[in-house]
């Protein structure tokens, strides 16, 4: 069982020390001052490089396993990438420097926002917002912009969203002072258009939409849905989440989005997960680009600036320009694909209909479509046959090597599971993936315990999550950790979980 640093801790021993400065001490207030020095861990050098390379070994990644985390696009990220990021004129730029010692950075943001109006067919990008939540409500502050302007906006107060949308575009409609309106799924996996002409009216801001859906489908109906918004006077909002799916081969733009936000850590190669690092740009029509948040860089002959002269701008919505480093990960990608980005979208759609067609009757497949960069399964059959969950066969999975899937979204399917193999898979690994999960399907029939009491082989065995969730233990005590017992938890008056 691995130990905790503070549980490797020796008193005086130390992985290094700091240099010593004959400088005089800082002027601290008396009453911000420590009584006594901080409970740190001691431990010698060696003892500090086995602690964290037995933590490095239990940890998974992409470059560790297949990572098929249907919605989060968990690619891999070539290595040109971080050599190209880790140049010392891009890691060792200062915010601060002036533009004249800036004009490579400048000239890379500049070529990257280009680069990505063409992929998305608008006409301009800001790519100051620093992930895709931060891009929706980035482009729904334009929304408020545009409508204000007008004198439309105390009108104009409702954002349709569909049941099958990402997560955050509700907080992000409710964050930048909307009303949420929700719509309906049809049979096939659309929009359901009855449903949505029934939701949109002269009160209508936007409709927030993700295409092709977190079901994996492209909406059969979008050139129609394009026709009701616009023709009520609404904006249209790309949640470009599933850009993987269509980059090259279709254009928001081109469908009649009038805003897109443009996941870079998910569609053009970013380390994902962990907290970041993250982009998300946002790229708008002309009529909406006065409104971008300032700076923009532009370009005027051969050298390039930031215009901060932009009075109808919405303002900053991150520091400086944005997250660079991420800008020069992505465009090393872009341009390693240069004209065959195209491929990047063809082999992730053609990667997801291979795995659906070897999974569809081991699992029940709730839309029976050709899917795109993904697509959604349920396990309810499992469960109503062998009271096997779908977060069972998730964990048992984890004893076969496979990071699981995303389960239980989106809500509109029960017991889902939502997979995304992307391009950079083989057909090898496809293969296993696919072997496991219909080993698993069987073993629900013949050895179904075995599935509710994985992982069985991993370093943790399955946990306690609401418990963990509502007890949640976050620093060292030193000898005074709480009981987790019930009692325990019925005497200091915390609510106790369901399944204590």
């Amino acid at each position: 069982m691995t130990k905790l640093l503070f549980e490797r801790s020796q008193p005086g021993r130390r992985a290094g020390r700091p240099p010593r400065y004959d400088l005089p001490l800082a002027d601290v207030p008396e009453e911000l001052r420590r009584v006594e020095p901080p409970r740190l861990p001691e431990v010698g050098e060696l003892e500090l490089v086995r602690h964290f390379t037995e933590l490095a070994a239990r940890n998974f990644g992409i470059d560790t396993g297949f990572y098929p985390l249907g919605s989060c696009t968990m690619k891999y990220n070539p290595r040109i990438n971080e050599q190209v990021a880790a140049l010392p004129g891009f890691r060792s730029l200062h915010p601060h420097q002036e533009e004249e010692g800036a004009q490579g950075a400048l000239e890379l943001e500049w070529r990257l926002q280009e680069i990505l109006a063409e992929i998305c067919g608008l006409d301009a990008v800001s790519l100051q917002p620093a992930a895709g939540s931060q891009g929706e409500l980035t482009g729904l502050m334009l929304i408020r912009a545009y409508f204000s302007e007008r004198g439309e906006l105390e009108q104009r107060r409702r954002v349709v969203i569909p049941d099958t949308a990402h997560g955050t575009n509700p907080a992000s409609v409710t964050m930048a002072g909307f009303e949420l309106v929700g719509v309906k799924t049809d049979a096939r996996g659309n929009v359901d258009i009855d449903h949505l002409r029934s939701k949109v009216d002269e009160r209508t801001a936007a409709l927030m939409l993700t295409n092709p859906s977190t079901l994996g489908l492209f909406d059969e109906r979008i050139e129609e849905i394009e026709r009701i918004f616009h023709g009520a006077g609404a904006l249209m909002y790309y949640d470009g989440a599933n850009l993987n799916a269509v980059c090259g081969i279709s254009r928001p733009g081109d469908m009649g989005f009038d805003i897109v936000h443009i996941n870079l850590h998910k569609t053009f190669s970013q380390p994902h997960g962990g907290g970041g690092p993250g982009g998300g740009p946002i790229a708008v029509r002309a009529v909406l680009e006065p409104y971008l948040p300032a700076p923009i860089v532009v370009r005027n002959e051969e050298r390039f600036a930031l215009d901060y002269d932009r009075p109808r701008s919405i303002g900053r919505v991150r520091g400086f320009t944005g997250p660079f480093e991420v800008f020069v990960r992505s465009y090393a990608f872009i341009r390693a694909y240069g004209p065959a980005l195209r491929e990047m979208s063809e082999v992730a759609v053609l990667n997801a209909n291979y795995l659906l067609a070897r999974l569809r009757d081991a699992y029940e497949l709730p839309y029976d479509r050709l899917c795109m960069h993904e697509f959604v399964l349920s396990g309810r059959r499992l469960k109503r046959e062998h009271g096997v969950s779908t977060v069972d066969v998730a964990k048992r999975l984890m004893d076969y090597g496979f990071h699981p899937p995303t389960v239980y979204f989106p809500l509109v399917v029960p017991e889902a599971l939502m997979i995304e193999p992307t391009e950079t898979e083989t057909i090898e690994t496809l293969d296993a993936f696919a072997d496991a999960m219909i080993s698993i399907a069987q073993e629900a029939a013949e050895a179904p315990e075995r599935l509710r009491e994985a992982p069985h082989s991993r370093p943790v065995r399955r946990l306690d999550e609401v418990k963990a969730a509502r007890r949640a233990i976050v620093k060292y005590g030193f000898g005074e950790h709480p009981s987790l017992t019930v009692e325990a938890a019925e005497a200091a008056g915390t609510k106790a979980s369901a399944v204590d």
